[in-house]
């Protein structure tokens, strides 16, 4: 048979779409051209192919050869058509049955011995494999990864020649399994660990059982990092198309192997505060998924907010609303998914200390002000909670009792969520349009003092909603059906942002 064809799959972004690899031989001067926008490493797999198969011992056909990579308009990059290229090689020239290469689906970079090596972004093309109801070969090193995908016959091959055998029916190739490594198993953080600060661990429950957006304001030392970093404890776990999605991130990020043991585990992302756009939100000559995206499902920590570039934490307005990021080039658009949490953290003041009863702190109000307004106010309009977390002296700490555990906590918040999917479909921080105005309906009463709050605090249509669905979310922790005042008056509590006034300097004896 001199025209042979087989399905593998590229990468883009986190999708994985279907290409048609097909070869064709034909008489003429030995020549081999490769088609369908391959990019370096493509183009470069005809020559570790041709030695991939002499060193495999067969043969490599002295015809001309056209391999065509369809469909001709996206493009291809990396070594992972190799094997697909080798097969198609060999079914086009007789070597091998081309009958069973229409059940499979294949991807691998190919060494110049013939060893398979392992690619990115194997998850979801395990994922999107199982849909078609094909077996996937893949190399062995990204058997742990692709057998995550539970609904996909997946096989693991060491080399060029196993897979040659499988295919002509005198072996079978072993099922991919997840694979165990040395890395240990981290404890989880436990919200028993904090020590006071009840109003900081109330905004967390509520931020949890909603979704919300946080901001812990105060300073160093008060526990700001530490009741972050509790937070994916007492989230309700990931489903399996949660952690799947979040999963194949990471598979396509190419961030070694390390995720493989806490891929159901919430992510909890704290990237440094000198971290570029592009760290954060993703890119690149081969575009790559940012933090946003890398903490998808979980929680996005910013420590030091101020201290970020304006021009870099504005990047994130969108994907706070959309869930998203979309990254542009000239020649494509990938989307990452980009649905996380927003926990960040901020001093008072630029010496850390405003506010502080010990009047430490020297610096002037207008100073204050404009170590504050670093953070633009779109983006703190999108943050539903601020929370101060105040100093609590070393000898009340002491004495203080050890809190709830993040077991207990996390048991309300599942009742909350609970509430919200059985009403809504979603948690209360994703309403929006008619569906919000449903479930946030006010009395009349209720409505002119909200009303009346938000015009003496300035805040914007979009904080009013932010509110709205805020005290909706506390109502469902006290399981109350409708928004009372006690539940407004909570949730307007957590601007103190928007009603933020420097006192006079006062100066202690």
């Amino acid at each position: 048979m001199s025209l042979a064809r087989i399905f593998t799959r590229a990468q883009t972004g986190v999708e994985a779409p279907d290409v048609l690899v097909e070869v064709h031989l034909s008489g003429g001067l030995p020549s081999l051209s490769l088609v369908g926008m391959p990019e370096a490493a493509v183009r470069e797999s005809k020559d570790r192919v041709r030695s991939a198969l002499l060193t495999s011992d067969f043969e490599f056909p002295a015809k001309r050869i056209t391999i065509s990579l369809a469909p001709a308009d996206l493009p291809k990059d990396g070594g992972r058509f190799d094997l697909a290229i080798a097969l198609g090689i060999l079914a086009a020239s007789g070597q091998i049955p081309a009958e069973r290469l229409q059940h499979c689906e294949v991807i691998g970079e190919l060494g110049l011995n013939g060893d398979l090596l392992p690619v990115t972004g194997a998850l979801p093309t395990a994922v999107q494999c199982a849909l078609r109801g094909r077996t996937l070969i893949v190399p062995v090193a990204n058997s742990g990864e692709v057998a995550l995908s539970e609904r996909c016959n997946s096989r693991i091959a060491a080399n060029l020649r196993e897979v040659v055998e499988f295919l002509r029916g005198d072996i079978e190739l072993p099922l991919a399994r997840v694979t165990q490594t040395d890395v240990p198993v981290r404890p989880p953080a436990d919200l028993r660990d904090v020590r006071g600060q009840p109003q900081a661990r109330r905004a967390l429950e509520i931020a949890a059982a909603g979704e919300h957006n946080l901001l812990f304001i105060g300073p160093p030392g008060t526990g700001k990092t530490m009741l972050a970093s509790r937070l994916p404890g007492i989230l309700p776990p990931m489903s399996e198309d949660e952690a799947l999605v979040s999963a194949s991130v990471y598979s396509v990020a190419g961030t070694g192997r390390d995720w493989l043991q806490h891929w159901r585990e919430r992510p909890f992302r704290a990237p440094h505060h000198t971290a570029s756009g592009v760290a954060l939100v993703g890119g690149g000559t081969r575009p790559r998924p940012g933090e946003i995206s890398l903490a998808h499902g979980g929680v996005l920590f910013l420590d030091e907010l101020p201290e970020f570039s304006r021009a870099v934490l504005d990047v994130l307005r969108e994907p706070l609303e959309s869930g998203r990021i979309v990254i542009s080039r000239a020649q494509r658009t990938l989307t990452f998914p980009a649905r996380f949490q927003l926990v960040a953290a901020m001093n008072p003041c630029p010496c850390g200390y405003f506010g502080d009863p010990s009047g430490r702190c020297r610096c002037n109000e207008e100073q204050v002000r404009r170590y504050q307004s670093q953070t633009s106010g779109p983006l703190l309009d999108r943050i539903d909670l601020h929370v101060e977390v105040p100093t609590i002296p070393t000898a009340l700490l002491q004495q203080a009792q050890p809190g709830e555990s993040s077991a207990e906590v996390q048991q309300r918040v599942l009742l909350a969520r609970q509430r919200q999917q059985q009403r809504q479909g979603c948690s209360n921080a994703m309403l929006e349009g008619d569906a919000r105005d449903r479930v946030c309906a006010l009395g009349a009463a209720e409505q002119a003092w909200l009303l009346q709050a938000c015009e003496r605090l300035q805040l914007s249509a979009r904080g009013y909603h932010r509110v709205l669905k805020l005290a909706r979310t506390i109502a469902d922790l006290a399981a109350a059906d409708s928004i009372g005042r006690v539940h407004l008056l909570e949730a307007i509590g957590y601007r103190s942002l928007d009603r933020f006034s420097a006192p006079a300097k006062t100066t202690t004896p």
